[in-house]
């Protein structure tokens, strides 16, 4: 028991206090989608090797469905740390 409560007291005392979902962090979290997918438009080298993305042709040419799903879930890694860290620092 004494082993339990020494090994879960740092868990404990770092833990992390999660914002509440509002319109502030739905902003926030579009974007950082929104820069990842920017970003990953211009760095990704061989782009356009999968399959196109729908409905949008002339939007994002030579930008397929797998070059979407890595920026988008960056997008929303990035997008999770900069809420965390604005929430903790208490601007959200």
């Amino acid at each position: 028991m004494l082993y339990t409560s020494l090994l879960f007291s740092p868990i404990a005392a770092a833990s992390v206090i999660t914002p509440e979902w509002s319109f502030n962090v739905a902003i926030v979290m579009i974007f950082c989608n929104l820069f990842a997918v920017s970003i990953g438009y211009k760095a990704i080298q061989q782009a356009g090797t999968g399959p196109a993305i729908p409905g949008l042709p002339g939007l994002f040419t030579g930008f397929g469905v797998p070059e979407l799903l890595a920026t988008m879930s960056f997008g929303h890694l990035l997008g999770a740390g900069m809420i965390l860290g604005l929430g903790n620092a208490g601007l959200l």
